[in-house]
């Protein structure tokens, strides 16, 4: 199964690829769709469409998995990761990938075990799951893996639910 992680935003939207097979997790590739901060807001989506579009159409992921946005401490920061996060759903939606939200409580408890994790302790666990050198950069494109990787331990939990 390949898992398409994303973590959006309208200055830089993170995206890890991870394979899953059986028990075991594999990076297939991982990075940052960035916009430019002069161009206007749907210029930006407009870019974050068509390079996910393009990420959806050299991996062929499975699903997707994104992040479940229900808090913010600012509310201009808030509205723009929503229309981003609007653009993701959209695109996966024309993509035919079905997808799957995650709360920040539910990533950290399915990478970390604990849920009050701190974004640190994701990333190290991002790196040792997956078995990298070290832990991936930028931390948008970490938190997009950190997101795959919590789709595949949820896997099981997922298909319960849905039948």
């Amino acid at each position: 199964m390949v898992i398409l992680g994303i973590d959006p935003g309208t200055a830089a939207t993170g995206y890890g690829i991870i394979k899953k097979r059986s028990n075991e997790l594999g990076l297939v590739s991982y990075g940052c769709i960035s916009t430019k901060s002069d161009l206007l807001l749907p210029k930006r989506l407009d870019t974050i469409y068509k390079e996910l579009g393009k990420l959806f159409r050299k991996y062929k992921p499975d699903v997707l998995a994104t992040e479940k946005l229900f808090f913010f401490k600012n509310l201009k920061t808030a509205i723009s990761v929503s229309q981003a996060q609007g653009v993701v759903i959209l695109a996966a939606q024309k993509a035919k990938v079905p997808i799957f939200e995650y709360t920040p409580l539910q990533l950290k408890q399915a990478v970390v075990g604990y849920g009050r994790a701190d974004k640190k302790q994701v990333q190290k666990m991002v790196k040792v799951l997956l078995g990298l050198d070290k832990i991936p950069e930028p931390d948008d494109a970490a938190d997009a893996l950190a997101l795959a990787i919590c789709h595949a331990h949820s896997e099981k939990i997922n298909k319960i639910a849905r039948s």
